[in-house]
């Protein structure tokens, strides 16, 4: 049956229709803001699983059609291929925000698909999609915690904006994703430029506030036409075979969790396992699955003696303190050829990162239905298998690359030089050579230390930090550079990323049904201490930019040209910049302010250049002074060439200071002669002459 609810954002309608469209999916709604319309699917399987199942079989895909703004895709194929960056990391997004709020032990294989099938360029697709899938789930008879609903928080002039349109989000010194269900926060996502913990706080809460009235639109509509949640069959163990893993393993487990190494740690652990399920397989050898039953209810003890750990005692599984830091060093300049390097290391995670600086034309194109543009930044990060001891198939980056990737890349936006002062392409590459925890904010600080290192001229030097919650009833403690373990056994996951002076971006992920203000702001505050901490660590090493660029990185010379010039500097075609930039083996950017960077490897080359473009390009003025070859000599003057396809006139009477009957008497064709323009008349014909420049020396002779 048909239903629908509305209400005003600001001057805009938002519009949650069901029962119309995709009727065949367990929920189904169409989610109206503007003229930007997504429609949110959501489907689970009604079979229970035959394998026992760990984890919970979630998928989550946005895609943007082409056609929602009117666009057809570019490229051979001319349809939508695999997923952007920007899908991607809204995939993303969208499951981080709705995968909390299912029960734990729900394992039916469940897809939430959002496509967005209009886009007015203003309104934000990608926050009313996190409405559209909580309210597809929550309409359906699938089993969900929520609703849940995000906004995005701007703040332009001290001001906070919800649901602010994209042309403000540039403008904006904060871009806040947020989300959460009627009591808490689930996820945040943010970039900075700068802003303090107090600030920081005083945003999110105000999102907060405004996600409530979507949460109650979900609410009216699930009144007119939810489905009856159905039942399941739980995955999970029973008591018995908990109960017998628990006493055989419980006290060396508590010896085994004493070891600080990770690599030992584990081994010891899962010899615990072995030796603990040689006795069950005895005992229990009519059950089914019991190898993954009893290895998902050890995972559990492991986890609770943790988590007890940490609660009653302050002690972590490395024996360091809530708010103790691993230790770091730091080393820059470790790749010779590389135009910036760094290995950032903080206790058993370890960042390779490199910069490399290009000109204009390696910049990332991208096309989607925003628009086309180009990124001169690119941050790209890599997690091989080796970095966690472990053999996987090496494929194509993954959803968690990319964030992480992007992550990094929002923390240092806000510090590096605009483009006018520093016109280089920039790419990081980060490959993660060890990974224990915060493989990220490891990114982040080898990422400052490498543009330091490659003489970017960044504003500040940006380091990262991972925090940790461990919530058991009304206790919790906030963790500090929390290790991989900790971020699994643990019900989030916060990273701050900023200078001495603010916070440049967040990103958080709760496990749980979310964290309040108080934690929000134990874990800002502890996050700045130890953000500042490792910013004096990594100072050590290198503080400031080189002076010099890398003897491997593009050399750089630029010039200002008229703008009316840069149709003959182009030619037609491309023509003439073609054959410039095959001449002296040099790349050329144009902007259209009339700003030309030439980049090259020989010095030779990048003169050349430059004085061909000079050639080009020069207005000429009255007053200017060229070395130009006498091409013709007529019985009036003779005409001199200054620049090419440019000639001037140099009148009889402008070639001497003395009376002379024929201009033969002093020149002939093919001399250099030394000329002052003396006249540019509105043809753009130009008169010359010799005699103002003629020494008295000269005069006499």
């Amino acid at each position: 049956m048909y239903e629908y609810v509305e209400t005003k954002i600001g001057d805009t309608t938002l519009k949650i229709e069901t029962g119309k469209y995709a009727k065949q999916a367990d929920g189904s709604c169409l989610v109206t803001f503007g003229e930007t319309i997504v429609l949110a699917t959501a489907v689970s399987s009604k079979k229970a699983p035959e394998d026992f199942l760990d984890f919970f079989p979630l998928t989550v895909n946005y895609q943007e059609k082409f056609y929602a703004a009117g666009k057809i895709p570019g490229g051979f194929m001319k349809r939508e291929g695999r997923p952007g960056i920007h899908e991607t990391l809204t995939s993303r997004l969208i499951d981080r925000t709705i995968r909390p709020l299912f029960p734990k032990d729900y394992k039916q294989e469940t897809q939430v698909i959002i496509t967005v099938v209009s886009s007015d360029g203003e309104n934000d697709p990608a926050i009313i999609s996190i409405l559209a899938a909580s309210c597809a789930l929550s309409i359906s008879d699938i089993p969900f915690l929520g609703p849940v609903a995000g906004t995005r928080i701007t703040k332009i002039d001290s001001k906070l904006e919800a649901f602010a349109p994209s042309d403000k989000i540039d403008k904006s010194s904060l871009n806040l994703v947020l989300s959460g269900t009627k009591d808490a926060i689930n996820m945040i996502e943010a970039r900075a430029d700068e802003l303090s913990e107090s600030e920081m706080i005083d945003a999110i809460m105000f999102g907060k506030d405004a996600i409530l009235q979507l949460i109650d639109m979900q609410n009216e509509l699930v009144k007119k036409s939810g489905k009856a949640k159905r039942d399941y069959t739980p995955v999970d163990v029973s008591d018995e075979i908990v109960y017998k893993i628990e006493s055989l393993s419980r006290d060396d487990l508590l010896k085994a969790l004493e070891i600080k190494e990770k690599k030992v740690r584990n081994e010891t652990i899962d010899e615990i396992f072995n030796n603990v399920y040689e006795t069950l397989e005895k005992e229990f050898d009519e059950e089914t699955h019991l190898k993954e039953k009893s290895k998902a209810a050890f995972e559990d003890i492991v986890k609770n003696l943790i988590r007890g750990k940490i609660i009653t005692t302050g002690i972590r599984i490395d024996g360091r303190g809530l708010d103790e830091i691993r230790p770091i060093s730091c080393e820059v300049g470790v790749l010779p050829r590389a135009h910036g390097s760094a290995v950032f290391t903080r206790g058993e995670t370890q960042a390779l990162v490199a910069v490399t600086l290009g000109s204009k034309e390696d910049s990332q194109r991208i096309d989607d239905i925003s628009g086309e543009a180009s990124e001169r930044f690119m941050l790209h990060y890599n997690f091989p298998p080796f970095s966690t001891g472990e053999v996987k198939r090496l494929g194509t980056p993954g959803r968690r690359e990319i964030g992480h990737g992007h992550l990094a890349k929002r923390a240092l936006e806000f510090v590096l030089p605009k483009e006018t002062d520093f016109p280089y392409v920039i790419r990081i590459v980060s490959d993660i050579l060890e990974s224990n925890g915060s493989s990220s904010m490891a990114t982040v600080c080898g990422s400052t230390l490498s543009l330091l290192d490659a003489g970017v001229p960044i504003t500040k030097p940006v380091s990262g930090i991972a925090m940790g919650l461990i919530k058991m009833d009304d206790s919790y403690n906030i963790l500090t550079d929390i290790l991989g373990d900790e971020d699994h056994y643990g019900d989030m996951d916060f990273k701050v990323t900023g200078t001495k002076d603010g916070i440049t971006a967040l990103q958080m992920d709760i496990k749980i049904a979310g964290v309040d203000a108080a934690m929000l702001n134990v874990a800002l505050e502890k996050a700045k201490v130890a953000r500042l901490f490792i910013l004096e660590k990594m100072a050590t090493a290198l503080s400031a930019p080189r002076d010099t660029l890398s003897k491997y990185a593009p050399q750089m010379k630029t010039l200002n040209i008229d703008t009316d010039k840069i149709k003959d500097l182009i030619g037609p075609g491309g023509k003439t910049i073609k054959s410039i930039i095959d001449e002296t083996n040099v790349k050329i950017d144009i902007g259209q302010d009339g700003v030309v960077n030439i980049f090259g490897a020989q010095d030779s080359d990048m003169k050349k250049a430059l004085q061909i473009i000079k050639n080009l390009t020069t207005v000429v003025k009255e007053g200017d002074i060229f070395e130009g070859k006498v091409v013709r000599i007529e019985n009036f003057g003779a005409f001199v060439n200054i620049l090419p396809n440019k000639d001037g006139l140099l009148h009889i009477s402008q070639i001497s200071s003395k009376r002379i009957n024929k201009v033969e008497d002093v020149l002939k064709t093919g001399d250099i002669v030394k000329v002052k323009v003396i006249g540019v008349d509105k043809q753009g014909r130009v008169s010359l002459s010799r005699k103002e420049l003629l020494t008295e020396k000269d005069k006499e002779n």
